[in-house]
């Protein structure tokens, strides 16, 4: 089980250099359902990301002007912090 929220972005989903550099150093873990390279940037019309930070894996799902943030498991202190910093990148 798992917890989301949703990120309104009324000016569109920002791209992801602008999310990553917000982020300081995520590694991407699997765009749209293939395994990515750490450094690896996804396409401008990605649908899914994993990522992981601080030791954590973070799963981030696109609408048109929104984004949900997941985390999955245990949601400890680590966690709880790795999925309101990518929410709060996204956040325009």
């Amino acid at each position: 089980m798992g917890m989301s929220q949703r990120v309104e972005c009324p000016g569109g989903v920002p791209p992801w250099p602008t999310v990553a550099l917000r982020l300081g150093t995520p590694q991407m873990r699997m765009i749209d359902g293939q395994l990515a390279f750490p450094d690896e940037e996804p396409p401008a019309d990605w649908r899914e990301l994993r990522i992981a930070m601080n030791g954590v894996m973070v799963t981030v799902k696109r609408d048109e002007d929104a984004v949900e943030v997941v985390t999955w498991g245990n949601a400890d202190e680590n966690m709880r912090a790795a999925w309101d910093a990518v929410a709060a990148a996204f956040h325009v």
